[in-house]
C-alpha cells in the first residue's frame, strides 16, 4: 500500500494554476448539467400539459362529463407537482449525504425510465379505467423523481460558482424552463401536423401522443450519461464540516435551519402563486376562452412571450445580483401586485383589441410576473449551509408549490363574487404581497460564502 501511496504521490502533486484550471473546468461541466436539467425537468413536467391534452380521450371513458373530464386532466399535472415535494425531501437526503452527482444521477435515471413507461400505458379499451389510473400513478412517480432531478444538480453548479456570479449563472439556469416549453410545443405542433388528431382511433390518439414521451425519455437518459461522464461531485460538499452527522431532512426541521425554510416557503409561495397564473391559467382560461383566440394565435403568443423570458430571466439574475436578491424581491413583490394586476385587468378586457396587442401585454405581462425566478436559484441555496443545502433548496423550492397547484380553486371561490379579472387580479396581489413579506423577513444572501460555513 506504501508503494502505491508513493508512486501516485507525485501525480496528485499540481501547480496551484492546475488545481484552478481543473476547478474550472469542473465547474463549468456542472453549470452545463444544471442547465440541461432544469431544461429536462421541465420538459417533462410540462409534456402533459401539450402533448396529452388532445389525447386524454384514449385514457378515460367515452361520454365522460365536461367538468370530469376537466378534473382528471388537470389531476395529471396536479399529481406530478405533488410528488415533488416528497422527490425533494428523499432525493435532498440523499444529496446531503450521499453527494449531488450520484444523486442526480439516480433521480434523472428515475425519471427517464418513467417517462419511458407511460408512453407504453395502454388504453381505456384495453385495459379499462385503469389505464388512467396508471397514468396518474406513473405521473407521480415521476414527481417524486423530478423533485430529486434539481436537489443535487442545480445546488451543485452554485457550490462550483463563484459568488459574484451566481446571479448569472441561477438565471441561465432557469431559463432552461422557458426554452423547455418551447420546444415542448414545436414538437407538438410537428406531432399535430404529422398525425391526425381527432377521436379515439385517430393516429395521434392512439400512438402519436407516445412519440414525444419516448423523446422525453431519452433526453433524461442522456442527462444521466452526462452526470456519470463529465460531472464532478461538489468540491464543497466533500470538504465541508457542516454535512450533516445525523439525518440532513431532520435538521432542515430545527433550530436556525427552520426559520430559514419557513421564511423561503412563505417567499415562494407567492411567487409559485403568481407564476401560475402566467404559466396556467393565461394559456389555458385567458387566451382561448376569455379572448377567442385561435389555436394558431394561442400558441404563437406563447412561443413568443417565453423566447422573452428566456432573456428576462438572465437579466433578472444580474439585476438581482448588482442590487442585491432581498431588495430585487421585495421590489418585485410590490409591483407584481400594483403593475401586474393592473395588465391582468387590462389584458382580460382585451377581447376585440388586436392579436398584436394582445401579445405584447402577454409579454409584458409573463416578463414581469416571471422575474423572481431568475433570482430563486441562487438565493435559495444561499439560504442553507453546505450540510443540508440540498434538502433545504429542495423543500424550500417544492414544498412551497403545493398550496398554489389549488390557484384553479381559489379562483373558482373568488370568481363567486368578483369578476374574472378582479379575482386573477387579487391572485396576483396576494401572492405579490406574500413573495415581499417574505423576502423582507429574510436576510441578503449575495455575499454568502460557501466555503465558509
Amino acid at each position: 500500500m506504501r508503494q502505491t501511496n508513493e508512486t501516485s504521490a507525485p501525480a496528485q502533486q499540481l501547480t496551484a494554476d492546475e488545481v484552478a484550471a481543473r476547478h474550472k473546468t469542473a465547474g463549468k461541466a456542472a453549470t452545463k448539467g444544471a442547465v440541461y436539467a432544469e431544461f429536462v425537468d421541465m420538459f417533462d413536467i410540462y409534456l402533459p400539459t401539450v402533448i396529452l391534452t388532445p389525447a386524454m380521450v384514449f385514457f378515460r371513458p367515452p361520454n365522460l362529463d365536461p367538468g370530469m373530464d376537466a378534473i382528471l386532466t388537470s389531476l395529471i399535472f396536479a399529481t406530478t407537482l405533488i410528488g415533488r415535494p416528497i422527490g425533494a425531501a428523499i432525493f435532498g437526503h440523499m444529496a446531503d449525504s450521499l453527494g449531488r452527482r450520484k444523486t442526480t444521477i439516480l433521480s434523472v435515471s428515475g425519471f427517464g425510465i418513467i417517462t419511458l413507461l407511460i408512453a407504453l400505458v395502454p388504453g381505456y379499451e384495453t385495459i379499462g379505467v385503469g389505464s388512467y389510473w396508471i397514468l396518474i400513478a406513473l405521473r407521480f412517480l415521476d414527481g417524486i423523481c423530478l423533485g430529486g432531478g434539481y436537489t443535487g444538480a442545480l445546488p451543485l453548479a452554485m457550490e462550483y460558482s463563484p459568488k459574484e456570479k451566481r446571479g448569472l449563472l441561477g438565471g441561465v439556469v432557469l431559463a432552461g424552463f422557458p426554452l423547455a416549453y418551447i420546444v415542448i410545443n414545436l414538437i407538438g405542433l410537428a406531432s399535430f401536423n404529422i398525425f391526425k388528431v381527432g377521436d379515439v382511433h385517430s393516429s395521434y390518439v392512439q400512438w402519436g401522443w407516445r412519440i414525444p414521451f419516448i423523446i422525453g425519455a431519452l433526453v433524461a437518459g442522456a442527462l444521466a450519461l452526462y452526470y456519470t461522464k463529465s460531472v464532478s461531485e461538489s468540491e464543497i460538499w466533500k470538504v465541508s464540516e457542516s454535512k450533516s452527522k445525523g439525518s440532513p431532512l431532520r435538521e432542515v426541521m430545527r433550530g436556525q435551519n427552520l426559520k430559514n425554510f419557513l421564511q423561503v416557503f412563505l417567499m415562494m409561495t407567492g411567487f409559485w402563486l403568481t407564476q401560475n397564473i402566467v404559466t396556467l391559467f393565461i394559456p389555458s382560461a385567458v387566451l382561448p376562452k376569455t379572448l377567442g383566440l385561435t389555436g394558431t394565435q394561442l400558441t404563437t403568443t406563447l412561443l413568443i412571450a417565453y423566447a422573452c423570458l428566456i432573456g428576462s430571466y438572465i437579466a433578472a439574475g444580474l439585476i438581482a445580483q448588482k442590487i442585491g436578491r432581498r431588495r430585487f424581491f421585495m421590489i418585485l413583490g410590490v409591483l407584481i401586485a400594483v403593475v401586474g394586476s393592473a395588465l391582468m385587468v387590462t389584458l382580460m378586457n382585451s377581447k376585440g383589441q388586436s392579436w398584436g396587442l394582445i401579445t405584447v401585454l402577454v409579454c409584458a405581462f409573463s416578463i414581469l410576473v416571471t422575474a423572481p425566478w431568475g433570482a430563486v436559484l441562487p438565493y435559495i441555496t444561499e439560504r442553507f449551509h453546505t450540510g443540508v443545502r440540498a434538502s433545504g433548496f429542495g423543500l424550500g423550492f417544492s414544498v412551497s408549490v403545493v398550496i398554489p397547484s389549488f390557484y384553479a380553486f381559489f379562483l373558482t371561490g373568488l370568481q363567486s363574487f368578483l369578476s374574472a379579472a378582479a379575482a386573477a387580479a387579487t391572485i396576483l396581489v396576494i401572492g405579490g404581497i406574500l413573495g415581499s413579506i417574505g423576502a423582507a423577513i429574510g436576510p441578503e444572501t449575495k455575499d454568502v460564502d460557501f466555503t465558509t460555513d
